[in-house]
């Protein structure tokens, strides 16, 4: 409950997977979807990082996907490699696009496509 109505008092969780399924797609819902929701399971030498998110075959092949999920989850990973910088630089890129907020995908009230999006993140780092 706490988590529902104030996620800024908790800094981390440690739970089984189960539980953490459940938690991450309350937390889902909390910041506006699935498709925004990094994920990472990381136990004694080693890590999985992924979308929360699951296939989504209703948008297959029309460019419509929200990468953002994996992207944040692919940042994750950077950051358990000791590749910080990297992590940021690309971390700031993709929040820099929302902030503008003329590239972004139509789950989170956009018009751009995938496409879009991601050469809008890739403009920012060059």
């Amino acid at each position: 409950m706490k988590l529902a109505r104030d996620p800024s008092e908790l800094d981390v969780m440690v739970m089984p997977n189960l539980y953490g399924d459940i938690v991450s797609d309350l937390c889902a819902g909390l910041i506006g979807g699935l498709g925004l929701t990094s994920s990472g399971n990381i136990g004694q030498g080693v890590a999985v990082f992924e979308a929360v998110h699951g296939s989504a075959p209703d948008i297959a092949g029309k460019n419509l996907a929200n990468p953002t999920a994996l992207l944040l989850s692919a940042l994750m990973m950077l950051d358990k490699m000791n590749m910080e910088a990297k992590a940021t630089m690309i971390r700031n890129a993709v929040f820099d696009v929302y902030r503008d907020g003329k590239h972004i995908t139509g789950d989170v009230g956009g018009k751009a496509t995938c496409t879009d999006f991601v050469s809008a993140i890739i403009d920012k780092l060059e």
